[in-house]
């Protein structure tokens, strides 16, 4: 592995790192208050290390829904994770396949906007070990800190915690939607179709949300791909 293009990495990932660090430390309080231990806190983030699919995964075990729904949802989350590691293959310089694999399991949305604008047409091995590991390492650390935090809060801060979960959705969902139609629609149609089945019951909340994720995101698709094309929406 090249040292100096690892530090170079190391460096690019500093933001990445920074950035990570409020994220984490809430995720690591909030594991805390929905009654995660340290262990199984820390252990998410070491082995799914994906925000948002670890905010959703708690609200999923606070309301007791069944582990394999919460993969299959955090697995819907995260489909957008297979393109973004085949754009990015094309502009990774060649290197055996395993070793693809451990770095691809550190590429978010972030580290993947840092290693794609590299100016390089290829980008080495050892810098895109370097931005995955600091930011890996960030968000590890500090969602144990936050639990840590979390666990030394008084009793009537933890409990008021409960929501603060709510008001973090809210807070990356409402300066997305500005100005995008597309994410209004999307977060529209979803909410309207996991509120159908919350208020009949015919599923359960994984299923709810899953069907709902699903179920938003081909439709909107589909009307943004008919306006594209110029055809009627009835048609």
């Amino acid at each position: 592995m090249n040292n100096n293009s690892f530090v170079k990495g190391l460096r690019a990932g500093i933001s990445i790192a920074i950035g990570y660090f409020p994220v984490a430390l809430t995720f690591g309080l909030l594991a805390k208050t929905t009654g995660l231990s340290i262990v199984e806190a820390t252990a998410m983030s070491i082995f799914v290390f994906a925000g948002a699919s670890q905010y959703m995964s708690l609200t999923l075990i606070a309301n007791g829904v069944d582990p394999i729904l919460i993969v299959l949802n955090t697995f819907v989350l995260n489909i957008r994770h297979f393109l973004m590691t085949a754009a990015l293959n094309e502009k990774m310089h060649s290197e055996k396949r395993w070793v693809k694999g451990i770095y691809a399991f550190g590429i978010t949305d972030e580290s993947f906007s840092v290693l794609a604008t590299q100016k390089e047409d290829k980008v080495r091995t050892s810098f895109a070990f370097g931005v995955a590991l600091i930011g890996y390492s960030s968000w590890v650390l500090f969602t144990a800190i936050g639990h840590i935090i979390g666990a030394n809060l008084p009793a009537f801060l933890q409990a008021a915690m409960s929501i603060a979960l709510y008001a973090m959705f809210v807070g990356l969902l409402v300066p997305s939607m500005r100005g995008n139609r597309k994410v209004v629609l999307l977060a529209l149609f979803a909410a309207s179709i996991n509120g159908f089945f919350y208020w009949t019951g015919l599923l359960s909340t994984g299923w709810a949300i899953l069907v709902a994720t699903l179920a938003s995101s081909i439709v909107v698709e589909i009307i943004y791909a008919r306006r594209s094309l110029g055809l009627p929406e009835g048609a």
